[in-house]
């Protein structure tokens, strides 16, 4: 039973809570409970967790499903588990769970509970095959840890060897599991609110090491999208054709290179530090200064960025895009749009001295708040005259809304502000509740420039975010943070030497042996051969010197004549253990009675009728194995 829980037990980790809380209570129950359940509960709780599980999953027939359907199996089937053949079905099912979670995670703490589940099930399982072979007799439990992990240190080469040499595949041959279509991450529109759970959320969506001085602090803008087409209360893309690939900008100032590690979203858009210069391989540069990469990324992705902290602006905006970046609805928000004319007129059509006027505005009497009461029909009316109390997205959307009515091109841009640096591994986690807002405004002669009124309001909020968060307990008690550290470099390195391991690393690293690029037949041959090597090398190990039977009183005895041969007192092949006996205590008289107990013994419990008593054979196993020719003699522990 053990075995089997400890299998199950990853497999429940990737499962919703609301399903993996109900199959563990089931299986506590099913395990725990010697009684003989009825067939009609059987057949009731098998139907209702079955339709359970469809409806948790939409009633959808797929991967997740299956899975499920598998650990309500596992659940269930101990009930009826009475015989060792039932104890043998159940192990034997239960080594697809910890395969099933590794379709879903491959991340190292699943392996790790996999790696221990399938420790347990094949002690077990040795269990089993002992008290079949040998119902007298049984190893201690650090014996048999011993002999189970010997098994698995002989199989690690055969895993390393598939690791390395089996033919990488651009996508796995089952395709992408189904939770990578819910990944976690920003999406491709913004309406007000719809972050706040984003804010809770402190897994990392990017990690980053700079390959040359990190940037201030202040200019840890990382970009995904820039939004362009507003509704009146969501903002989307909205380029359409216009979101063609362009030229790389040229940078007006000190470059910046890095190498990023950004996590699965399912959609196209590449995270950068703002401004990109270039896009990264198996990605496209936009006219907005947006990355799309060719397919969606929907797993783990390493890539090479290279920005600045400031561009050389193009020196015009195109009118499709300057139409674009003026659009409003043309029913909503009145008096947003009477304040901006009035602003506009009172500058004397200085797009520079409205901005300041409205940064001026928002910091006076604007506070920050993730708390934020409802709106209606004009939001940004509402916003700005009325609860004057938001977050980024309220401050970027209303303030994007309040420059276009005064005429000035502008845009929402989305992705994320700060990080935290990370001690261990020198480099910097960009956490989903640093997700942020901000705006840019075209301005002739600069070109793009990056507003953000959130800043005016809070900047702690936006760029110190790890130490606000500390003191405010969102990422836990301080004294927990270096374990936090710890966990993410641990995942950033497992990521980099692991789930990166693509086609290209395994070419280069078999160039490194001096092997030229093979096709996929090649190196499928390769593979085979390697696997071969290993395993004729597993055998022969498994072959040398180890004797033909698993009862542990047989391997107690041979050791026990091992011992002997290397003492010049070997027994010959033929030799009965009572002639042995007679044979070894002429050679040593002192140890004459120990001796001749011991092989008297042994081939009672070998051969006698009814063999020994469980604890006497236990006892004869201890003495066999203690002995050694050069003790003294001691008490021999035959029952009289």
């Amino acid at each position: 039973m053990a075995g089997a829980a400890a299998c199950l037990a990853p497999l429940l980790l990737q499962l919703p809570p609301s399903l993996a809380w109900p199959l563990a209570a089931l299986a506590i129950v099913a395990y725990t409970v010697n009684r003989r359940w009825p067939t009609g509960l059987k057949v009731v709780l098998a139907l209702g967790m079955t339709g359970f599980v469809f409806a948790a999953f939409g009633f959808s027939v797929g991967r997740d499903t299956g899975m499920a359907l598998l650990a309500t199996l596992l659940a269930i089937k101990p009930s009826e588990t009475r015989s060792a053949r039932d104890a043998r079905s159940l192990l034997g099912f239960s080594l697809f769970a910890p395969f099933a979670a590794l379709l879903q995670d491959q991340g190292p703490v699943t392996l790790v509970v996999c790696a221990l589940g399938i420790a347990v099930l094949l002690a077990a399982l040795a269990t089993l095959a002992e008290s079949a072979t040998s119902p007298s007799a049984g190893d201690p439990l650090r014996r048999r840890g011993r002999k189970v992990a010997g098994q698995l240190l002989l199989a690690l080469p055969l895993a390393l060897a598939a690791f390395w040499l089996f033919p990488r595949l651009a996508t796995p041959l089952w395709g992408l599991p189904e939770n990578a279509l819910n990944a976690q991450g920003l999406g491709e529109e913004m309406t007000p609110d719809d972050w706040v759970d984003l804010f809770g959320d402190d897994s990392p969506a990017l990690s980053v090491r700079f390959l040359d001085t990190p940037p201030a602090r202040s200019e840890l803008y990382w970009r995904t999208q820039v939004l362009w087409r507003f509704d009146g209360r969501t903002w989307s893309d909205g380029l359409g054709k216009l979101a063609y690939p362009t030229s790389p900008p040229r940078a007006a100032a000190r470059e910046i290179r890095y190498e990023a590690t950004m996590e699965p979203t399912n959609r196209r858009y590449v995270v950068l530090l703002d401004a990109p210069l270039e896009a990264p391989e198996e990605s496209s540069l936009l006219i907005d200064g947006t990355a799309v990469a060719n397919v969606p990324v929907s797993r783990t992705w390493r890539y090479l960025g290279r920005s600045a902290t400031r561009v050389q602006p193009p020196a015009n905006l195109p009118d499709g895009l300057r139409r674009l970046a003026l659009q409003l609805p043309a029913d909503l928000n009145p008096r947003t749009r009477a304040l901006a004319a009035q602003w506009m007129t009172e500058a004397g059509g200085d797009p520079r001295r409205v901005v300041d006027r409205a940064l001026d505005w928002i910091s006076a009497e604007f506070s920050y708040s993730l708390t934020v009461p409802p709106t209606g029909r004009h939001g940004v009316d509402e916003f700005l005259f009325e609860n004057q109390v938001g977050f980024c997205q309220h401050f970027s959307s209303s303030f994007v809304v309040l420059m276009r009515a005064a005429g000035i091109p502008s845009r929402v841009v989305i992705g994320y502000a700060g990080g935290a640096r990370n001690p261990f591994g020198d480099f910097w986690t960009v956490r989903n509740m640093d997700a942020h807002a901000w705006t840019e405004v075209w301005l002739d002669g600069a070109g793009w420039v990056r507003v953000d009124p959130t800043a005016a309001v809070a900047p702690d909020r936006v760029l110190d975010t790890l130490q606000d968060r500390q003191r405010s307990g969102a990422l836990g008690p301080a004294a927990l943070r270096p374990l936090q550290d710890i966990a993410d470099w641990v995942r950033r390195s497992w990521t980099e030497s692991v789930l990166s391991f693509d086609a290209q690393k395994q070419s280069r690293m078999l160039q490194s042996f001096g092997v030229e690029e093979l096709d996929p037949y090649q190196l499928g041959a390769l593979f085979a051969a390697g696997i071969a090597l290993i395993g004729a090398l597993t055998l022969w190990y498994l072959m040398r010197g180890q004797p033909a039977s698993r009862d542990p009183l047989v391997a107690a005895w041979l050791a026990f004549t091992r011992r002997l041969r290397r003492a010049g007192l070997a027994k010959q092949p033929s030799e009965p253990p009572l002639s042995f006996g007679r044979r070894l205590s002429a050679a040593l008289p002192a140890r004459s009675a120990e001796l001749e107990s011991l092989s008297r013994r042994y081939a009672a419990g070998r051969y006698a009728r009814g063999g020994l008593p469980d604890e006497e054979v236990r006892r004869l196993i201890a003495e066999l194995r203690a002995f050694r020719p050069g003790k003294p003699p001691r008490p021999t522990g035959e029952s009289r």
